[in-house]
C-alpha cells in the first residue's frame, strides 16, 4: 500500500536533467497564457453569458477570475519551487504521491486533448463561414461530425481535423517554431480584439446597461429550471479561462523558470481578465442583452449587425479562427509535456518520453495524440462530453491548492521563487470555489467521469505501478540492503 504513495523530493525533481530546449522567456510565456484563454470565451460564450446575467456579465467574468487567479498562485508556487514538465501531475507526485499523481495526469487529458477536439469544431465553424464569403462551399457532410448539427446529414469535420494535423506538426518540430508561431498568432488577434473594440466602442448606448443585473447574484425566473445571475454566469465564464495551467507544463523549455513561470502565469491572466471585461461591456453597452438570444452561438456577429460595420465581420471571423488556433496550440503542447513526464517516470509508455536528436521535442507523443485529438474531433460529436474537460480541470486545480497547503506544512523550508500571498486561505478559496464550480456539473458527466478514471485505474495498476521508475529504485535498494545482510551474516 505503502507504494502506492511513494514521492519524489524537490531536491530530485530540479535536479533531473531534461534534454528539451530552454528558450521561453516572460514574454513568451506571457503569449502562451493568452493564446490558451482567449478564444472561444469572447467569440462563443459571451452571448450565453450576457442572456443569463445582463451587462453584470463583467462581474461574472471578474468573479471567475478571482477564483482562477487563487488557483494561479498556487501554480505560481509550485512552478518556482518545481520547475519542472508535468504541471499539476508534477505537483501531485511531490506533495500527495504516485497514484494522486497518476489520476491528476490522467485527468488532464480531459483538459488538454479533449477541449483542443472540442476547439475545433468551433474552428471549423468559422472556416465553413470565411469560406462562404470568398463564395466557397465546402460538401456539407464534410463540414462537422456526425450528429453535430440538428437535421444536417454531416458525416466528418475535415477542417478540423487538418487544423489539428497542421498544429501538430508545429508543435513536433521544435519549440522556437512554437512559440513564434503562438506568439504571432497572439499579437494578430489581441490586434483583431482591439480593432474591434475602437471601431465599436462609439455606438454604445449607456440605456443598454440598465439594469446593470436585472437577475442579481442568484435566481430562478418563473417557468424555468435554469438559474440566472452573476454566479450562474460566472460558472458559464469560469471555462473561458481553462488552460492557463499549461503555461506551467513549459518548465523545463523556460529560461530561468523560478521567476519566469510565475511572472507568465499571472500576467496572462491579468491581461486577459482586462479584455473579457472590456469586451463584455462593449457588446452589452452595444447590444441589449436580451438580443443576443438571437446570436446565441457568434454573439459578436450581433454587435456587427447593430453597429452596420459590415467589413468587420470577415476581420472578426478570421480573429475567431486565429483566437481557436492558439488554443488548441496551447492545449496540444501541454498534452504532449505532461505525457512526456509521466513516460519519464515509467507511468507512461516510453515512447511518449523520447525526445527527437534533430528537433529536441517529445516528437512521437506530440504525433500520437495528435493524431487522436483530430480523429476524435473529425468523426465524434464531443459536444455531449465537454463538461468533462471541466471536471477535469476542476480536479487538477483542486490538488495543486491542497498541495501549496500539505507542502508548507511538511516542507516549510523548500526553496520558493515566489510564495503565493495570503496562505492558507488563498488555496483553501480556491478549492471552495472549485467545489461550487464542480456541484454545478450534471449527473451524467459525473458517470462518464467515474468511468474515464475506472479505466485510468486499470491503466496505473496494469502497467504504471509496475514499470514505475521509483518502484524500481525503491526495488534496487530493497535488494541491496538484503545482499548486505546476507553478506553480513556470512561472514
Amino acid at each position: 500500500m505503502s507504494d502506492l504513495l511513494r514521492k519524489k523530493d524537490v531536491s530530485t525533481i530540479v535536479a533531473e536533467a531534461t534534454p528539451l530546449k530552454r528558450t521561453m522567456k516572460t514574454f513568451d510565456l506571457t503569449m502562451l497564457g493568452i493564446g490558451a484563454i482567449i478564444g472561444t470565451g469572447i467569440f462563443v460564450l459571451t452571448g450565453k453569458g450576457a442572456l443569463t446575467a445582463g451587462p453584470a456579465l463583467a462581474v461574472s467574468f471578474l468573479l471567475a477570475a478571482i477564483c482562477c487567479g487563487f488557483a494561479g498562485l498556487c501554480y505560481a508556487e509550485f512552478a518556482s519551487m518545481a520547475p519542472v514538465s508535468g504541471s499539476a501531475y508534477s505537483y501531485a507526485y511531490l506533495a500527495f504521491g504516485e497514484l494522486i499523481a497518476f489520476v491528476i495526469g490522467w485527468n488532464l487529458i480531459l483538459e488538454y486533448a479533449l477541449q483542443a477536439a472540442t476547439v475545433s469544431a468551433g474552428w471549423a465553424g468559422y472556416f465553413n463561414k470565411l469560406l462562404e464569403g470568398f463564395g466557397f462551399h465546402l460538401p456539407v457532410e464534410l463540414t462537422a461530425a456526425y450528429g453535430t448539427t440538428p437535421g444536417v446529414t454531416t458525416y466528418f469535420n475535415l477542417p478540423g481535423f487538418v487544423v489539428v494535423l497542421l498544429i501538430t506538426w508545429v508543435l513536433s518540430i521544435g519549440i522556437n517554431q512554437t512559440k513564434r508561431a503562438n506568439d504571432i498568432m497572439v499579437l494578430i488577434k489581441l490586434a483583431i480584439i482591439v480593432l474591434f473594440i475602437v471601431c465599436t466602442i462609439r455606438y454604445i448606448n449607456p440605456e443598454n446597461w440598465k439594469p446593470f443585473s436585472p437577475y442579481g447574484v442568484y435566481t430562478f425566473q418563473p417557468g424555468s429550471t435554469q438559474p440566472y445571475g452573476i454566479i450562474p454566469a460566472a460558472s458559464i465564464v469560469f471555462f473561458s479561462f481553462i488552460g492557463f495551467d499549461a503555461v506551467s507544463s513549459s518548465a523545463e523549455e523556460t529560461v530561468n523558470p523560478n521567476k519566469t513561470l510565475p511572472r507568465g502565469i499571472l500576467i496572462s491572466l491579468a491581461i486577459s481578465t482586462v479584455i473579457y471585461i472590456i469586451m463584455t461591456l462593449v457588446m452589452t453597452g452595444v447590444v441589449p442583452y436580451k438580443d443576443f438570444a438571437k446570436f446565441i452561438d457568434a454573439p459578436v456577429a450581433g454587435v456587427i449587425l447593430e453597429t452596420g460595420l459590415n467589413w468587420l465581420a470577415v476581420v472578426v471571423n478570421l480573429g475567431a479562427l486565429v483566437g481557436m488556433t492558439t488554443v488548441m496550440l496551447v492545449q496540444l503542447y501541454g498534452q504532449s509535456r505532461i505525457c512526456y513526464a509521466m513516460a519519464r517516470d515509467g507511468l507512461f509508455p516510453k515512447l511518449f518520453g523520447e525526445v527527437h536528436k534533430k528537433y529536441l521535442t517529445p516528437f512521437k507523443g506530440t504525433w500520437f495524440f495528435g493524431i487522436l485529438t483530430a480523429i476524435a474531433g473529425g468523426f465524434i460529436n464531443i459536444n455531449i462530453l465537454f463538461e468533462l474537460v471541466n471536471i477535469g480541470t476542476l480536479s487538477a486545480f483542486m490538488i495543486v491548492s491542497a498541495g501549496v497547503l500539505w507542502m508548507r506544512k511538511t516542507q516549510p523550508n523548500a526553496h520558493r521563487g515566489f510564495k503565493a500571498p495570503g496562505v492558507p486561505f488563498t488555496p483553501i478559496l480556491s478549492i471552495i470555489f472549485c467545489l461550487v464550480f464542480i456541484a454545478g456539473l450534471n449527473w451524467e458527466t459525473w458517470v462518464r467521469f467515474a468511468i474515464w478514471l475506472a479505466i485510468g485505474l486499470a491503466v496505473y495498476f496494469g502497467f504504471s505501478r509496475r514499470n514505475s521508475v521509483l518502484g524500481k529504485q525503491a526495488q534496487k535498494r530493497a535488494r541491496k540492503a538484503i545482499d548486505e545482510a546476507m553478506a553480513g551474516q556470512q561472514q
